[in-house]
């Protein structure tokens, strides 16, 4: 899907900077124009994030509609393309090893939810220790 893009010119004290007027707060910078149009294309997580809390993600406007925007006489127009698959709540299975799903079904046992459960959880909305490198324990004698 392609949204129009407002790229406001940068100068040598300033970066570039790129507004998605479709998708409100959505904006980028960089300090060359294919850097912050590139930057831009992270509207992808503002889209993801939105149907994630479960709010509607705007069509995109003409790019004529968008050039007539007011306060941003002199902006450049563009695109950016973004992948459908952003926009795709399509529901497909999974393969996993029996003994990882006996490990989710135990988990959510106790709170009756299904095996994507936790797999959901952890994709919408990642714990703080999920970036953390992890160690692992080693088992035998000492």
């Amino acid at each position: 899907m392609r949204y129009p893009i407002l790229v406001e010119e940068g100068t040598g004290t300033s970066a570039f900077g790129v507004v998605v007027p479709d998708l409100p707060g959505c904006f980028s910078a960089g300090d060359t124009l294919d850097e912050a149009v590139d930057a831009a294309k992270e509207a992808a997580a503002w889209i993801e994030a939105a149907l994630d809390q479960g709010m509607s993600v705007p069509p995109p406007s003409t790019l004529e509609s968008v050039r007539q925007l007011r306060g941003c006489k002199g902006w450049a127009v563009g695109l950016i393309d973004l992948e459908e698959s952003f926009f795709d709540d399509t529901v497909e299975r999974v393969t996993l090893p029996r003994r990882i799903l006996r490990r989710l079904d135990d988990m959510e046992r106790t709170t009756g939810q299904s095996r994507s459960g936790p797999i959901a959880r952890l994709t919408v909305a990642p714990s703080k220790t999920a970036d953390k490198p992890q160690t692992r324990r080693r088992v035998g004698r000492s």
